[in-house]
């Protein structure tokens, strides 16, 4: 058994989420991402003397519904805080965040792991400000800063140490992103920081009660990355504890070009901070009445979703995992199923087709050009036997992108409609046969398989024309004679 294999990995999650609101969380300012370096700032969002904050009321929203989707209770009263600390990207030099009272406590969400299902517990969710953003790369001798995204509303979400492994949080992170996404309160970006995590690593012995001491790796945005610092780290500690070594809690910095963690400074405690109550916003009360009208604005949850797909619509968890990943493909498959009972075909068209080029093109299922109506005539002439699976995916659906016309009409332009007409396959049949009678005969000796080779010698001759189910049965019954 290997050293590693003696020790439990045991991590925490402190996952930042990005709110996508128009203003920033205590002013006016933009709060959209791409902008010019410190073009969205203003004399609030940069503390300046004599201004004072105002509570975005989009950010009290996001944050019950994160909180509602994740079954966290939710804190009628809600103050805000100080947390003080000098970085170059704090223009206040200080942060409003909420200490004592958070906004979400409790909750949590399940999440399918190598491990089977696993329930992942949040700690609490709080609402802060984002800091602005220090670029080290433009300059050898020089740092630069960017404030557009200092004052950036936030939400934190707290996990309890229930991770066990990297693949863990990197599902759960996953899901995250799938989750606020339908929520609609963040566009879960990790690319532009829109969602990133902090990760506390700890080790211990398998069996042991008392959590190691642990590191937090910062500003995780990319999970391949997350996944490869969690992995070093682990390695790292237990090098440390088997040469005989004590793991110093420190806060710690992932190089993705070496692929190795190093330290950023001392781990700090909640004293290092100096919280005390934030005195230029008063206290957010939230009534029953508007806890109600939250919750009954919710949107389906993606959970709710796929249950919905394998219950309602009779599909495999695996094709309602795939048609739920993303929030306008699933109400796109739902659109769908108005025009056509054939629920699985619905979904094969999706997967298989919309989907890829989607993926292909770069562009969201808003800019898909077919339209509903269009999809759902589809699937009819296929399941009609119109046309076959294949050549209404490589000859019809090419032309639906750039046409409004209905497939059977084009279908019929480019004589691709499948005949059964008894007249028409039996002539083929019959030449087929003819042409092959040594094949004949090894089929009625017994290798009953050649009945692909004849089907697809009539197809090849009909040019996709003869219509299969009634093909296969004329066949069956010519080849059968002695």
């Amino acid at each position: 058994m290997s050293v590693y294999d003696k020790y439990e990995t045991v991590i925490g999650l402190e996952v930042h989420v990005q709110l996508g609101t128009k203003s920033k969380a205590f002013c006016g300012d933009d709060a959209s991402f791409g902008a010019p370096p410190n073009t969205h700032i203003s004399t609030i969002s940069l503390g300046h003397p004599g201004t004072l904050p105002r509570l975005n009321k989009k950010q009290i929203e996001y944050a019950v519904k994160l909180g509602l989707a994740l079954g966290s209770k939710i804190s009628p009263t809600n103050n805000f805080d100080r947390k003080n600390y000098f970085y170059a990207d704090l223009p206040k030099g200080y942060q409003i965040t909420q200490d004592r009272m958070p906004i979400c406590i409790g909750g949590g969400m399940d999440v399918e792991t190598d491990a089977g299902k696993r329930h992942i517990r949040m700690h609490h969710i709080h609402m802060e400000e984002d800091a602005g953003k220090s670029i080290h790369d433009l300059a050898p001798d020089a740092t630069f800063i960017d404030l557009n995204r200092a004052g950036v509303p936030l939400l934190e979400a707290v996990t309890e140490p229930d991770f066990r492994s990297a693949q863990e949080v990197d599902v759960f992170m996953n899901a995250m992103r799938q989750l606020v996404r339908y929520l609609g309160v963040s566009d879960g970006n990790m690319q532009e920081g829109s969602l990133r995590c902090d990760c506390n690593v700890s080790v211990r012995l398998k069996g042991a009660e008392k959590f190691g001491e642990r590191c937090e790796i910062k500003n995780m945005n990319s999970m391949r990355f997350a996944r490869k610092a969690i992995e070093f780290e682990r390695k790292r500690q237990i090098d440390l504890l088997e040469s005989g070594g004590k793991v110093a809690q420190q806060t710690l910095n992932f190089d993705p070009v070496s692929g190795t963690t190093s330290p950023l400074r001392d781990k700090e405690d909640a004293h290092d901070y100096r919280y005390f109550p934030e005195p230029d916003l008063p206290p957010v009360v939230i009534s029953d009445e508007y806890l109600a009208k939250i919750k009954a604005g919710m949107p389906p949850l993606p959970w709710e979703m796929q249950e919905k797909f394998v219950n309602d619509y009779e599909l495999s968890a695996y094709d309602a995992k795939l048609l739920t990943e993303e929030k306008g493909v699933a109400l796109f498959f739902q659109e769908l199923t108005k025009h056509t009972k054939n629920y699985k075909g619905a979904a094969n068209l999706i997967i298989n087709k919309v989907s890829p080029w989607l993926s292909e093109e770069k562009k969201q299922i808003a800019d898909f050009p077919i339209n509903h109506q269009q999809l759902g005539a589809l699937i009819q002439l296929i399941d009609g036997g119109k046309v076959s699976n294949t050549i209404a995916y490589q000859r019809i659906f090419p032309e639906l992108l750039t046409t409004k016309k209905m497939p059977l009409e084009i279908a019929e332009a480019l004589n691709l409609v499948q005949s059964s007409d008894e007249g028409f396959l039996e002539k083929l049949v019959d030449d087929v046969i003819a042409q092959n009678p040594d094949k004949v005969k090894a089929y009625q000796n017994g290798k009953k398989g050649l009945i692909g080779f004849f089907m697809g010698a009539v197809m090849k001759a009909s040019r996709g024309k003869a219509e299969p189910k009634s093909t296969n049965a004329l066949l069956a019954k010519k080849l059968a004679k002695k």
